[in-house]
């Protein structure tokens, strides 16, 4: 199985390829078209700023590329809100996968922003959560979140805030957790991404 990990300068690659090794598979980190294209499942992970990262891939063309890809596609984190149509973090036009705005967190009572830690998550009924009894915990590190919405397939919830988990439209994923920092779940996750979806 060839798996891409896409390189636009704010991935979290180290601890994706170190996770994937774990399972025992191999992936190509990679910003070039014809590879991502002939990749059989591709991960998009995120750690930054989104119109930073956003400038970068249309730089590359990946904004046009990434939406257009056929194959088992997961967005991790920032990789997941830049799948999304915008987001509130400088007013950032997006990939527009997912039809939804990024939003970000306000702080009531006190509660620190960014949302940063173990969380519990409620996951529905999809192959991404097979084999996983709850309570789930995911490990999470962000300001701005997706709002729960038709495509939301596991949520979470901090700040007062029910927010989007998971999202899955056709054949795209995305976490807002990290499941390469959420132990033996998350990589149960992963594996289910690389052998079931």
């Amino acid at each position: 199985m060839k798996i891409a990990i896409v390189r636009y300068n704010a991935g979290n690659t180290r601890s994706v390829l170190c996770a994937l090794s774990r399972l025992g598979y191999e992936a190509t980190v990679t910003g070039e078209h014809e590879e991502l294209r002939r990749a059989d499942r591709i991960i998009f992970p995120g750690v930054g700023e989104a119109s930073t990262a956003m400038a970068y891939l249309r730089n590359c063309g990946l904004d046009s590329l990434l939406p257009t890809l056929k194959q088992p596609f997961l967005g991790i984190c920032l990789g997941m809100q830049l799948m999304c149509s915008s987001s509130e973090e400088h007013e950032t036009r997006c990939l527009g996968i997912f039809p939804q705005e990024v939003r970000k967190f306000k702080a009531p009572n006190n509660e620190k922003i960014p949302h940063m830690g173990w969380n519990t998550i409620d996951a529905g009924d999809s192959p991404l959560f097979n084999a996983l009894e709850g309570p789930l915990w995911g490990y999470f590190v962000h300001s701005y979140y997706v709002p729960l919405c038709t495509h939301t397939i596991a949520l979470s919830e901090y700040a007062s805030v029910r927010f989007t988990a998971s999202l899955r439209k056709d054949n795209f994923w995305g976490c807002q957790f990290h499941p390469e920092k959420s132990g033996s779940a998350g990589e149960r996750m992963l594996k289910n991404f690389l052998e079931e979806v």
